[in-house]
């Protein structure tokens, strides 16, 4: 629930009460390229709210996915800032980096990351054991009773369909309660069925529990899932559409191609 604050003329603000679940504020990433610097992001600013689902699309190399690692904390930008919750990720060292993502952010990538040598069960619990954290028992049945893998959890990855593995995996970024879950074509090795139950068990996660999810996805059907769709190209946000249906969405990426590409210097 907002507050209201008044400002010396009296003008009352509406001040919210928590922060952003992530806020990126002129971000910027260059890589250096053959010799020469390639700009993946170019002052990018956007807030993603808590308990939303935001899918961010764009055409290849459009800087997508490195959003995604920045505003994760997996990848340092250039120039810019990023915070998750109230913390500020630039003045982090590694080690406090590392234990924020362990215990503030979930992942789920399109290659699953599952280890092959341990169970359903310790895949699932990993980022607990890797922070030292006590399970809580009863939100991990809740969780593994929500992905509907009860009866598998002494497999190992290699005896689940492709579907079973991403539940894993979205089990696994559950685990920790973390502030928000990043989303990196979580369906793109998946079947149309599959990939459908997969995105339905991410919204119930916004839906049902809160959670915050932003993922990056090049399907205009997975977009539909979402709250909203945020749409790059050339590094840039060219579009940010709330709800918009996948006839929208597919219709927003179809004038990409017609669009001329941005110059840039250097």
């Amino acid at each position: 629930m907002p507050s209201l604050t008044a400002t010396p003329d009296r003008e009352l603000l509406v001040v919210p009460t928590t922060p952003a679940a992530v806020r990126v504020e002129q971000l910027t990433r260059v890589y250096a390229a053959g010799g020469q610097p390639v700009t993946a992001l170019d002052g990018v600013q956007a807030t993603f709210d808590r308990g939303t689902f935001t899918a961010v699309m764009g055409p290849s190399g459009s800087g997508k996915s490195t959003l995604l690692q920045t505003a994760a904390g997996l990848d340092r930008p250039s120039s810019g800032r990023v915070w998750i919750g109230d913390t500020e990720l630039s003045g982090l060292s590694e080690t406090k980096l590392t234990e924020l993502r362990r215990t503030k952010v979930g992942f789920v990538f399109q290659a699953f990351n599952l280890i092959g040598a341990l169970t359903v069960e310790e895949n699932i619990t990993l980022p607990l054991r890797l922070s030292g954290a006590r399970p809580d028992r009863r939100w991990l049945a809740e969780v593994v009773e929500r992905v509907d893998l009860g009866s598998r959890l002494r497999h190992r990855p290699a005896q689940l369909s492709g579907g079973q593995q991403q539940r894993v995996a979205i089990a696994r970024a559950l685990a920790m309660r973390p502030d928000v879950i990043f989303c990196d074509e979580p369906t793109g090795a998946l079947d149309t069925q599959t990939a459908a139950e997969v995105l339905g068990l991410l919204r119930s996660t916004v839906d049902e529990h809160g959670q915050t999810v932003i993922m990056v996805t090049h399907d205009p059907v997975a977009a539909s899932y979402a709250d909203r769709v945020v749409v790059l190209a050339d590094g840039r946000i060219v579009a940010d559409l709330p709800q918009p249906g996948a006839d929208r969405i597919a219709e927003q990426l179809a004038s990409l191609g017609r669009r001329p590409r941005l110059s840039r210097e250097g």
